[in-house]
């Protein structure tokens, strides 16, 4: 486990480096708050009703979401790890002693929390200290800060299982650019990242609550917010579960068969 866990360390501390990158990433993620906060504010005080958010839950989801993004977006792929599909230096990662898809795993989980980490607390600050009706809402719910911190811990999770698993079916395309984008133009409307769920029509939240995208960003950011009960939380921290169990025997068995019919490719 402790080498597992040393190519974690390896890719988050590689990934606090980039200092240059995380200023444009809060640049970029300031930019967009603004915009989507700017165009519901617009909608709201049009004096539509009947809307299955409140305007202050909504903006601090908004915030959330962009504080967070580059820990739960998934258009994202390791350009490590397709170069070696695609050159055929992944001979040399299966001739570790280690699982190379538990690697995978450890490597992306790292990338992505040290991108969070330079970037969280300068939207998060910002986001409390704006005037209403822009800024985040805190809430001093101590039950609630749990749940969220242990829903969002959970949708790191979900969120690096299916990176992981359109990384192994670059196994059997070796191509990464339409299996990602098929996967990322469907995770990103299901996920609640381009708009919340719950201004979906009935059915495409239905469908949204069977597929595991909603789990990664909308269920956690809602349950902070206020806009789902606690029971109605735990119950979704359940499916969490037992997506993240799906995901992982389903990337296992996949990472397993096309290891055994590999190509590697290059000279």
């Amino acid at each position: 486990m402790k080498s597992y866990l040393s190519y974690f360390k390896l890719k988050f501390i590689n990934g606090l480096q980039y200092r240059a990158q995380a200023i444009a990433g809060i640049i970029t993620q300031f930019f967009f708050g603004f915009v989507f906060i700017s165009v519901y504010v617009a909608f709201y005080e049009s004096g539509s009703s009947n809307t299955p958010m409140e305007l202050n839950e909504l903006v601090s989801y908004i915030w959330l979401s962009q504080s967070l993004f580059s820990l739960i977006y998934l258009w994202y792929k390791d350009k490590e790890i397709i170069n070696m599909i695609k050159n055929g230096n992944i001979a040399y990662e299966l001739l570790r002693p280690q699982d190379l898809y538990l690697m995978w795993c450890h490597k992306i989980l790292g990338d992505r929390l040290s991108k969070v980490v330079l970037r969280f607390l300068p939207v998060i600050v910002v986001a409390i200290i704006l005037p209403k009706p822009y800024n985040l809402t805190l809430t001093y719910n101590l039950l609630i800060i749990i749940l969220f911190i242990i829903a969002i811990s959970l949708s790191s999770i979900l969120m690096t299982l299916l990176v992981v698993l359109y990384h192994v079916l670059c196994l059997f395309t070796l191509d990464e650019k339409g299996v990602i984008n098929i996967f990322m133009v469907t995770a990103d409307i299901l996920s609640g990242l381009t708009i919340p769920i719950p201004f979906f029509p009935k059915f495409m939240q239905n469908i949204s609550n069977i597929l595991p995208f909603r789990y990664i960003s909308d269920f956690p950011f809602r349950l902070y917010t206020g806009n789902i009960s606690i029971n109605e939380g735990l119950v979704s921290m359940l499916m969490q579960i037992i997506w993240i169990i799906i995901l992982f025997v389903i990337g296992k068995l996949l990472m397993n068969k096309a290891l055994k019919k590999a190509v590697i490719q290059g000279g």
